[in-house]
């Protein structure tokens, strides 16, 4: 299973690595079915979003902002709560289609690293499942 790192710079960014995701799909020969993207980090996510205008990024790291405030009385020892729940609200995965070859995505959408309590190095997995023969559904 392919795996990279990514080195982020930021306390909270989000990074594009829907090109590394691509490459990984291109060595690993796949070309029908599925690849799973796991980011496997407690404060670090993944998730599919527009990728033609930073400013979504912008908006969406302030809106979990402000939905996950850094100001209210948590409990975790180790003072990166926020960090944990806007994880959980991103998730670790995402499941992308894969057809000739080819990440099955929309003309904006590209898959990003979430990074929520960095700077890190943070571990991206790749995994590939293939397509049903469609035997399975006669």
């Amino acid at each position: 299973m392919p795996e990279f790192r990514i080195a982020t710079q930021q306390a909270e960014q989000w990074i594009d690595i829907t090109r590394m995701i691509q490459e990984a799909v291109t060595k690993a020969g796949a070309q029908k079915g599925a690849c799973l993207v796991t980011v496997p980090h407690t404060t670090a996510g993944c998730t599919i979003q527009e990728n033609a205008d930073p400013d979504v990024v912008h908006d969406a790291l302030m809106a979990l902002g402000k939905m996950v405030p850094h100001n209210w009385p948590y409990r975790h020892g180790e003072g990166n709560s926020t960090a944990h729940i806007k994880t959980s609200l991103m998730g670790s995965s995402a499941m992308i289609p894969l057809e000739k070859g080819q990440l099955v995505l929309g003309t904006w959408q590209g898959v990003y690293l979430c990074e929520f309590d960095g700077p890190r190095t943070r571990r991206v997995r790749v995994d590939f499942l293939g397509a049903l023969s469609s035997e399975v559904f006669l």
